[in-house]
């Protein structure tokens, strides 16, 4: 059984080596690299490409916040589980928003630790014998969409991300679904992730939002050709899936 690779970090000697020996243990997990160090962690992380990250915030060199971002800039990125003594809400949903899977407080069960890095890659590979299944069209149609939303700055964790992947294909596949986003597109991506249209609208509004807020509008309209918007404007749900779709189609899709 091929093992899942995992780096581990933490400024606490004594703690990553508690969490590095219970990972050892494990037959699911093997660890290919450690440190204390933030900017040493990064480097192992680009060239040993491991699966999953195990890392607290409080790091030399690069802290935790750091770290993430430079993992965001990479192509290939590990599933990123937080440990930390830090319980600040705010320093929690900053990791969540740059990227990380999972955030767990210390002090921590190392038992409780494994199973929560289990759950982590099940849903990887779970996300990954789904998109297998799925045609070649669209697998390239997907790939496509996942690298306008990295181009304009849409981060791939947050809810929105999938739900506006799912209302760009919509809106690919029947373009006159775009003048019914209540009625039709809305309840229909909340039927297939078993959620409500009001929660489909406010996540897809969250994630243009973020995108904006991260100020990469050279890179949003570099995308679309043309000078459609400034920073103090933000297209609507349905006029950016209606852009990227007609994008999309314009080109083949």
């Amino acid at each position: 059984m091929k093992k899942t690779t995992v780096i581990i970090l933490d400024d606490n000697e004594l703690e990553r080596l508690r969490i590095k020996e219970s990972f050892e243990k494990s037959e699911e997990f093997e660890v290919i690299g450690d440190s204390n160090d933030g900017l040493t962690g990064y480097e192992m992380i680009n060239n040993l490409n491991p699966e999953l990250v195990i890392t607290d915030l409080v790091l030399q060199s690069y802290d935790g916040f750091a770290l993430l971002e430079k993992i965001g800039e990479l192509q290939i990125k590990p599933k990123i589980l937080i440990v930390s003594s830090l319980k600040n809400d705010e320093f929690i949903q900053k990791s969540i928003d740059l990227g990380a899977n999972y955030y767990m407080i210390k002090p921590i069960i190392p038992e409780l630790l494994l199973k929560r890095a289990k759950e982590i890659m099940q849903d990887k590979e779970q996300n990954m014998n789904l998109l297998q299944q799925k045609s070649p069209r669209m697998r390239a149609l997907e790939e496509k969409i996942s690298n306008i939303f990295i181009t304009v700055g849409i981060p791939a964790h947050i809810k929105g991300y999938q739900f506006l992947r799912e209302a760009i294909k919509m809106a690919i596949d029947e373009p006159s679904i775009i003048n019914s986003i209540t009625g039709q597109l809305y309840p229909s991506i909340a039927s297939r992730f078993s959620t409500s249209a009001s929660k489909v609208e406010r996540a897809i509004r969250h994630a243009i939002e973020v995108a904006w807020n991260r100020g990469k509008i050279e890179n949003i309209n570099n995308v679309f050709g043309l000078k459609v918007y400034n920073s103090n404007e933000k297209p609507t749900n349905g006029e950016f899936i209606a852009l990227v779709a007609d994008k999309m189609l314009v080109e083949g899709a």
